[in-house]
């Protein structure tokens, strides 16, 4: 070797396998930020289907403030953009190949954003959405119908479940897996039972569940074998002219009807920390208040982020 010279490899040099290895420690902006760009080497990686099993933008909120109207929130544009932004280059990257997508619980997407996402991940098979006041009838059908795969939903209550969970029902023919993050009644229980009479696993934790919708759904619901029902307030409805009372803790009969299931979670301990909670936001659970990603807990481990 001559002095002077030394053999000094260059970064876009590295094997596609180590730079994606590198890359996978990477979160979703480090990813975004513009690697793509420093060389075909670099995009090759990027583009890796290994980086982008999960589409996680659980680390980004909107910037939003509360309104009185319909959809009740209005989101700054700045933090739209930022959204659409991210969304747009993250789905290029993927080429398709995501088939988990997690957004934040103060996430508002828009319907052009959801759609604009469902016609990019066709392969998806778990959707955490748990707010969507943004988001029309016709925008979530339209993206639930490009998701035949979809197996597994995260979701806010919503005033008329029949018209997701038919389109859930006609699409997603894989579907087992439901957590919904809000109140749980009788309407919302006889729809599952109607429209996803083979769901396996439904966690309504932390929420206010009647007592007849567990009823319903432990009667009906003939193929679910997880229920979890931990740190919830238990509603049942009375006779005039009382009209319903809160109840700290399940009989028999809710207990008898759930011993097929191969595992059912509860949880009312007073000295709990979670139940204190649900009980102080009356079963609707203010998640801002409380340690970050919180939110994304649950004893059921398929569903847990």
């Amino acid at each position: 070797m001559e002095d002077g010279y030394c053999d000094v490899r260059r970064w876009e040099d590295l094997d596609t396998d180590v730079l994606v290895k590198i890359f996978q420690s990477f979160n979703v902006f480090e990813l975004t930020s513009g690697i793509a760009h420093v060389c075909s080497a670099w995009r090759m990686a990027c583009c890796d289907p290994l980086l982008w099993k999960t589409l996680d933008l659980s680390m980004l909120k909107s910037n939003f403030i509360i309104i009185l109207l319909e959809p009740y929130v209005y989101v700054d544009s700045r933090s739209d953009k930022t959204l659409t932004r991210l969304l747009k280059i993250s789905l290029s990257l993927s080429k398709g190949n995501i088939t988990t997508l997690i957004f934040h619980f103060n996430l508002y997407v828009s319907d052009d954003q959801l759609t604009y996402t469902a016609e990019r991940c066709p392969r998806l098979r778990r959707l955490v959405l748990p707010a969507w006041n943004r988001i029309k009838k016709t925008g979530i059908c339209k993206a639930i119908s490009s998701w035949k795969d979809l197996q597994s939903l995260t979701m806010p209550r919503i005033a008329n479940p029949p018209y997701l969970m038919e389109q859930i029902s006609k699409n997603c023919k894989n579907f087992n897996k439901l957590k919904i993050m809000g109140h749980f009644d009788v309407f919302f229980a006889s729809t599952l039972a109607k429209y996803l009479p083979k769901l396996k696993v439904l966690s309504l934790r932390c929420s206010a569940v009647y007592k007849d919708a567990l009823i319903t759904i432990l009667d009906s619901l003939q193929h679910l074998e997880v229920l979890n029902i931990s740190h919830c307030i238990f509603i049942e409805v009375l006779p005039p002219p009382a009209s319903k009372k809160v109840v700290r803790e399940l009989d028999e009969s809710i207990r008898k009807r759930a011993s097929h299931l191969r595992e059912f979670l509860t949880c009312t301990d007073d000295s709990c920390i979670m139940c204190q909670r649900t009980r102080n936001d009356d079963g609707l659970m203010r998640w801002y208040k409380y340690e970050e990603g919180l939110w994304k807990a649950d004893e059921v481990s398929s569903l847990a982020l």
